[in-house]
């Protein structure tokens, strides 16, 4: 359907952008992407998506906002302490953009529940906080042949990756099995608050240029900022040899 004079006025700096334009538009506005996490990474990934005017987006948590929260995750609020973060983040994403249909999954994501989960969704960002949930979401992604962005944050240093399955070098690439736990529990040491902000930027980025099938995307390279010296560098990365995804067939839109 063509764009109603309400949405012109707001994509106009989009519409003005010939890689965009109103077919582009049109595109986000049909394009379903899924985001596994509503903490410092989703949140600036999920509040552009919405703001872009990517049709749907799918929120998976199941945790509930914490004061501690606040520092970093910027779709929660004071008032919001204690409610779902996939609540309040909804109630936010909507605010800013009211034509946004927000489907929410108040759940871990775990291999049981991934096929459910995946299905219907045009790409997925990994905004998860540790090394289980990214190992199910990167074999999810391979089985379901669906693009996925991976990032991770620690201290003052942010990564992120795009992976289009069985085509580009994936996260088990990168690390072959998840880390063992650490004998002692560590105490959190950050990260910086503005640092997710960047990072999930770069992920919602990524899932725009994927829906609209432009520009150059994160794949078989891997970003590194560094916000304490304020450096960015692209790492060569390649599909190991032996990994899972250089063996198993996968459909992938790409």
């Amino acid at each position: 359907m063509p764009l109603t004079p309400p949405q012109r006025a707001r994509y106009a700096r989009q519409l003005a952008l010939p890689e965009v334009g109103e077919s582009g538009q049109i595109r986000l506005a049909e394009a379903r992407v899924l985001i596994v996490g509503a903490g410092g990474l989703g949140s600036p990934a999920a509040y552009y998506l919405a703001a872009a005017g990517v049709g749907t987006l799918g929120l998976v948590d199941d945790d509930v906002v914490e004061a501690s929260n606040l520092q970093r995750q910027i779709l929660h609020g004071t008032a919001d302490i204690g409610r779902p973060k996939i609540e309040s983040a909804a109630e936010r994403l909507q605010a800013l953009n009211p034509e946004l249909r927000v489907r929410l999954h108040r759940e871990r994501f775990d291999a049981a529940r991934a096929p459910q989960l995946l299905s219907g969704y045009d790409f997925v960002i990994d905004a998860t906080d540790n090394f289980a949930a990214k190992f199910q979401i990167a074999d999810a992604c391979l089985e379901a042949g669906k693009p996925y962005s991976h990032a991770g944050i620690a201290r003052f240093l942010g990564q992120t990756m795009t992976v289009l399955p069985g085509k580009s070098a994936c996260y088990r690439c990168l690390f072959e099995t998840p880390p063992p736990p650490p004998a002692v529990p560590e105490a959190p040491q950050g990260p910086l608050g503005a640092l997710p902000g960047v990072i999930g930027a770069i992920q919602a980025t990524e899932a725009i240029k994927y829906v609209l099938g432009m520009g150059r995307l994160l794949l078989d390279r891997i970003l590194v900022y560094d916000a304490m010296a304020l450096q960015v560098r692209i790492v060569t990365v390649h599909r190991r040899k032996g990994c899972v995804c250089t063996i198993k067939r996968v459909n992938s839109k790409q």
